[in-house]
């Protein structure tokens, strides 16, 4: 069975205007699992086997590869929480019971967050790069799966109102 998914499609010339139409979108009743962006230039060539010049071309090419929209703050959870939570787990393990253990767990919870905040890094890294390749050729995309036309009109209009341009419906077909 073919099913339709509609979508509105968006470009911004900042990071900081594509956070902040998407924190607007959320505000409106838009579920955060209704956002993507546009995967990275490695991401584009594995998949379409082919690089683009503009993020225009991707706009509506229905095989793009595609990365789920983490905000800034989710971003900063995962680069400071990660750590902090490796760190418990590390110092939780070898430090259960024993007074003896003490310096273990210290040790552990210390090479935890050290292993946190390198994966932490690592995505924050990892998403400034794809950013900053995107808008080398032509600004940030954004697309926002709809229920409706309702819900897509709606859309469009809220990111009008947050300096996205190129704002359109489009329709894609899924198995």
């Amino acid at each position: 069975m073919v099913e339709t998914i509609q979508e509105v499609v968006a470009v911004f010339d900042t990071a900081r205007q594509l956070e902040d139409a998407v924190f607007d979108l959320q505000q409106h009743g838009f579920d955060r699992a209704a956002f993507s962006l546009l995967a990275s230039e490695h991401a584009v060539q594995q998949k379409l086997g082919h690089s683009y010049q503009r993020v225009q071309e991707m706009e509506d090419e229905p095989a793009a590869p595609r990365e789920t929209f983490f905000s800034r703050a989710s971003r900063i959870e995962a680069e400071y929480g990660l750590a902090a939570l490796l760190a418990t787990v590390a110092g939780l393990t070898v430090g259960a019971g024993s007074a003896a253990l003490m310096v273990p767990a210290l040790i552990a919870a210390g090479g935890g967050a050290a292993i946190g905040g390198l994966l932490g890094r690592m995505i924050h890294k990892h998403h400034a790069e794809t950013l900053r390749e995107q808008l080398e050729r032509g600004g940030l995309l954004l697309w926002v799966n709809v229920r409706g036309q309702p819900e897509a009109e709606k859309a469009i209009r809220l990111l009008q109102g947050r300096a996205a341009r190129d704002v359109h419906l489009h329709a894609l077909a899924s198995s």
